[in-house]
């Protein structure tokens, strides 16, 4: 039940009368008959105010009794719904409910909407031995469905955005409840439920909802993490665009093309800042041969202020910030630039322009790097990948056209890195333990490779497992399953994040690499083999989990590559227990192995335009 409403405000006007009143033996309920007159209009010369701040301080029967005298003056005016609620919950301290019933309902015929007097409007009813009308009285007290779904919707939004999980994961199931059949409530739900570990990720306990529909609308990211299956993933996605970005009404660019003496290559992205995606592709800006690509950035990103972000835009011949120009206007100054090739940087990633690309505002567009999966968005020509990622026999699941870069795919970054000095004992590892790592954001990790890690660690002696402090949630549950697995805490180490360069140098510490699947790491294998720590993969048959195939095939490490559960698990085991092995795979990746695969920005940048060249179209 409530309290009453308490205003703290000065006792307004002089109630010196009822004051002596109510000091008297017995209270108000003792003032003589003759009195009373004389009371009741003191009392009803009270404001609303004066009336609260003085029943406050008397007596339960005097407090009834002021509210009692006041109603009977302003019973029907507007603000009294404020008294007849006091006047309820007086009457309910009092045990009289069905008087109680009175004063609720009173009030909430001066305000339908006081949700306070509907609520305890039905605790009287149910006191009274009024069950049914007291169930009606707490459904009243609820907004409509629609409403509540809406709240609920926009609670989850935003506490999911404040990394606040496990209470946006309530409300989000809440509105499901309302109405489980909300595609783009599922994709967030799942994609919390990966962020926090909650296996099966797809399993929302919804009546109604089956794990099939969840997994079907899980989203673009969650897509890759959930299905090793291009075809699904592609089938997910579609549904996704679909709904999110209908097509344009007209195709801007010329199907044949512009006659430019140089290449004019656009790259759009919403990631020109501190990501990822920009650690990777600056030095192939930088270094693109200017005699036969004019560079054009459009960038709709953050003003993050970050050295890499100013690296990048200071790496284009032309910075076009489309940050606040509608998706119409963005397309037509693309054409406006005559771009002939188009890269889109983000695929289907947050904060992805995909209203930009449905104006076809370039005769040739391709998709790269921040979206290793399907885009299967009819104006995209191209999906950048290597042999490796996306291989012939499987290139008829991909949408669009999968086009190959000779090598590895992936762009790096060749500058040499300040690495700060690092120690096992900062970090808190044990000095002599083997240490196998993973700093993999959580949500790639599945409950099939859990229970493989804990296979491992159950079958090494003097390890450790050494993870990224990705978020309160999936801490706790991860340690709660590792102790569920027989092994001791001590031997579970979160890490907390980093700067880069700091992080990079951590990576050096560990042993062993234990790769997601079947989301591989992609920016982080790359610098775990440039920082020559050894790793494991799972190979399987989407985009996603080749990605450190491709990587461990150009830097000539293939010995990390496995294709079955067992084998990946056996491989981990062997390199813990065979130090030998381990430091052949080490010796392997010493001195200038990465430099000169993986980070050769030069030759990247050669086999890249080759395939550029390549696809310009010519009029």
């Amino acid at each position: 039940m409530s309290m009453p409403f308490l205003l703290p405000f000065p006792l307004p006007g002089d109630a010196e009368s009822l004051h002596r009143a109510m000091a008297r033996p017995g209270g108000l309920s003792a003032v003589p008959v003759a009195e009373l007159p004389f009371l009741g209009r003191a009392v009803a010369g009270l404001d609303l105010l004066g009336l609260v701040r003085l029943a406050e301080g008397a007596a339960e029967a005097d407090s009834m009794a002021l509210y009692e005298f006041w109603l009977g003056a302003h019973g029907t005016e507007a603000a009294a719904c404020g008294a007849w609620f006091n006047l309820g919950v007086a009457r309910m301290k009092a045990g009289s409910p069905s008087t109680a019933v009175e004063a609720y309902r009173a009030a909430l015929r001066l305000k339908p909407d006081m949700a306070e007097a509907a609520i305890n409007l039905g605790s009287a009813l149910e006191a009274s031995g009024q069950t049914e009308a007291a169930l009606g009285a707490w459904r009243s007290a609820l907004p409509p469905a629609p409403l509540r779904q809406t709240l609920h919707n926009q609670l989850g939004r935003v506490l999911e955005a404040q990394g606040r999980l496990g209470p946006a994961a309530e409300e989000l199931r809440a509105s499901l409840l309302i109405s489980p059949h909300q595609a783009d409530v599922q994709q967030h739900m799942v994609h919390i439920r990966q962020r926090t570990t909650a296996w099966p990720v797809t399993q929302l306990d919804v009546p109604g909802l089956t794990e099939t529909e969840a997994a079907f609308n899980c989203g673009p990211l969650a897509a890759l993490a959930l299905y090793d299956d291009p075809r699904l993933q592609a089938a997910s996605a579609a549904d996704w665009i679909a709904r999110k970005a209908p097509p344009a009404p007209e195709r801007l660019a010329p199907v044949s093309g512009y006659a430019h003496d140089r290449i004019r290559i656009g790259y759009l992205s919403t990631d020109f800042c501190r990501h990822a995606m920009s650690f990777l592709i600056a030095e192939l800006l930088e270094l693109h041969d200017r005699t036969r690509f004019e560079v054009y950035g459009y960038d709709a990103s953050p003003e993050d202020g970050s050295d890499i972000r100013a690296r990048v835009l200071g790496a284009l011949d032309h910075h076009i910030p489309i940050h606040s120009l509608p998706d119409e206007a963005a397309a037509r100054a693309i054409r406006a630039d005559e771009i002939d090739i188009l890269i889109d940087l983000n695929g289907l990633t947050k904060g992805a322009r995909l209203g930009i690309l449905r104006w076809k505002p370039a005769p040739v567009m391709a998709t790269y790097l921040g979206y290793i999966g399907p885009v299967p968005l009819p104006e995209l020509d191209y999906i950048l990948c290597d042999e490796v990622t996306i291989p012939p026999h499987l290139e008829n699941a991909y949408m669009p056209r999968p086009l190959r870069i000779e090598g590895c795919y992936q762009a790096n970054d060749g500058r040499s890195v300040h690495l700060p000095p690092v120690s096992r004992m900062g970090e808190g590892l044990p000095k002599e333990a083997f240490v196998f790592t993973c700093v993999s954001h959580h949500y790639k990790l599945t409950q099939a490779m859990w229970e493989s890690w804990c296979r491992i660690m159950q079958a090494t002696e003097n390890s450790v497992l050494w993870l990224i402090d990705d978020n309160p949630e999936s801490r706790a549950t991860l340690t709660a399953r590792w102790l569920e697995a027989g092994l001791a805490r001590e031997r579970l180490i979160f890490a907390p994040r980093v700067d880069p360069d700091r992080y990079r140098a951590r990576l050096a510490l560990a042993d062993l690499f234990l790769d997601t699947h079947p989301y591989n790491a992609g920016t982080i294998a790359s610098d775990v083999l440039r920082m020559g720590l050894p790793m494991v993969t799972l190979q399987g048959k989407a985009f996603a989990a080749r990605m450190a195939s491709s990587l461990l095939t150009a830097i000539g490490l293939t010995e990390g590559i496995t294709t079955s559960p067992q084998e990946y698990e056996a491989r981990a085991i062997t390199l813990c227990r065979d130090r030998a092995a381990h430091q052949w795979m080490k010796a392997r990746l010493a001195g200038d192995a990465w430099s000169r695969t993986l980070g050769d920005a030069k030759d990247f940048t050669r086999r890249f335009e080759a395939v550029m060249t390549r696809i310009c179209l010519k009029p």
